[in-house]
């Protein structure tokens, strides 16, 4: 049998050219991360395997082919992987539940800071449609006094969010199966954070990235005719939930926070304001609890 002539260093090159034309952004980190999956290497292993031009067998060259093939096809690299990095947490994911994005570790801070500052020794905080767990795994493990609850009510998001407990065994942390009207009813007026990454795209529109229109679950995605309505029920819920004082943090799209301070400041709350992201895009919108 004729040896392998594949190396680290071709791979990385052919791949990143495939990946490259089928429109994806960052083509050479895609390729690393593939190959580093089937040869169990880190990044920083990748590199430098491939700086050494290290072999690769046939049948790890043919995994990684098949890899490469599904990424360029858009299916998005957290599927293939199966994980997704969200702030210190590595989480399971797959289809069925809304990959976390990296603009999301901005909007969770400003709960987890608006935890971090509250005198109850025990304050207990709200993410409301947790998805994979990932806000409500993050304020657990990042404000390990505070008591934190989350509620999913799709079962296929609710398996990855049950899973993602399981494997981060955070004590503070617990999930439950509900919507989001009723959710947490015994906390009631308790709550010191609600924090919620809702469904606020429009029904209208259509998504430009493939990952998100074909992959991504579309409870996830539309929020009704202008990707409002579930906002405007966690207004109602997450005043419910507050103690007085107590901050509601809301994720949404760039062109939606003049939208919501309107509903939330017509629905009682206080100092309702706009935050942008990193790209200078409003994000995350904040509101106190009168």
């Amino acid at each position: 049998m004729t040896p392998s002539t594949a190396t680290v260093g071709s791979l990385l090159r052919s791949i990143a050219g495939i990946l490259g034309a089928s429109g994806i952004e960052s083509p050479d980190v895609d390729a690393e991360l593939l190959v580093g999956h089937v040869l169990g290497l880190g990044r920083g292993e990748v590199q430098a395997a491939a700086v050494t031009d290290r072999p690769v067998t046939d049948a790890d060259s043919a995994a990684i082919a098949i890899l490469a093939e599904r990424r360029a096809h858009r299916e998005p690299l957290q599927h293939i992987l199966g994980r997704a990095a969200f702030r210190s947490l590595s989480l399971a994911v797959g289809p069925g539940v809304f990959v976390p994005r990296p603009e999301t570790e901005q909007v969770v801070q400003f709960a987890i800071d608006a935890l971090r500052s509250v005198p109850d020794p025990e304050p207990i905080g709200i993410d409301l449609g947790t998805g994979s767990g990932a806000i409500a795994l993050a304020m657990a493990t990042e404000v390990p006094n505070a008591r934190i609850f989350a509620a999913e009510n799709s079962v296929d998001a609710f398996i990855w969010a049950r899973q993602n407990f399981t494997e981060t065994a955070v004590p503070n942390a617990t999930l439950v199966f509900d919507d989001l009207a009723g959710a947490f009813a015994e906390l009631d007026g308790q709550a010191s954070v609600v924090i919620s990454n809702p469904p606020y795209v429009p029904d209208a529109a259509i998504p430009r990235d493939p990952e998100v229109r074909l992959f991504d679950p579309a409870a996830a995605l539309y929020g009704g005719e202008d990707g409002l309505d579930v906002v405007r029920q966690l207004s109602q819920t997450a005043a419910r939930l507050l103690r007085p004082g107590g901050t509601l943090v809301i994720e949404h799209g760039e062109l939606q926070g003049e939208a919501i301070r309107g509903i939330l400041t017509g629905d009682g709350w206080r100092a309702a304001a706009t935050f942008r992201d990193l790209t200078q895009r409003d994000r995350t919108t904040t509101a106190i609890r009168g």
